[in-house]
C-alpha cells in the first residue's frame, strides 16, 4: 500500500506539472496568434493606404496641366503706322507712361504731355 501512494503521488505530480505546462503553452500560443492577427491587420491597412496613395498620384498625373497662353505682343508697334507715330514718339510715350506709373507725373501732367506728343 505504501508503494501505491508513492506511485500515485508521482502520477499526480506529473499530471500537475504537465497541466501547468499545457496551460502555459496554450496561453503563449493564443497570445502569439493574437499578435500575428494584429500584425496581419496592420499590414493590410498599410497596403490599402499605399494603394490609395498610388491611385491619387496616378489621378494627379493623369489630369492635364493647363497653361495660360502667352500674352499677345504689345500693340504699340502695330498702332504706329496707322496713327503716323514715329519710333521717337513711341519711346517718349513709353517714358511718360513709366513716369506716370512711378508717380512722378500726375494724371493731368501725363495727359497734357501725351497730347503734346500725339499732336506732333
Amino acid at each position: 500500500m505504501l508503494r501505491r501512494r508513492v506511485v500515485g503521488r508521482r502520477i499526480v505530480r506529473t499530471a500537475a506539472v504537465g497541466g501547468v505546462a499545457y496551460a502555459a503553452g496554450h496561453h503563449v500560443a493564443k497570445k502569439s496568434a493574437a499578435e500575428a492577427q494584429q500584425e496581419a491587420q496592420q499590414n493590410a491597412q498599410i497596403s490599402d493606404l499605399q494603394q490609395q496613395q498610388d491611385t491619387q498620384q496616378q489621378a494627379a498625373a493623369a489630369q492635364p496641366v493647363y497653361q495660360q497662353p502667352a500674352p499677345p505682343p504689345p500693340q504699340a508697334a502695330a498702332a504706329a503706322p496707322s496713327t503716323g507715330l514715329t519710333a521717337d514718339n513711341i519711346t517718349q510715350l513709353k517714358q511718360l507712361g513709366e513716369l506716370h506709373e512711378s508717380g512722378v507725373l500726375t494724371d493731368a501732367e501725363f495727359e497734357a504731355a501725351k497730347q503734346k506728343i500725339l499732336s506732333n
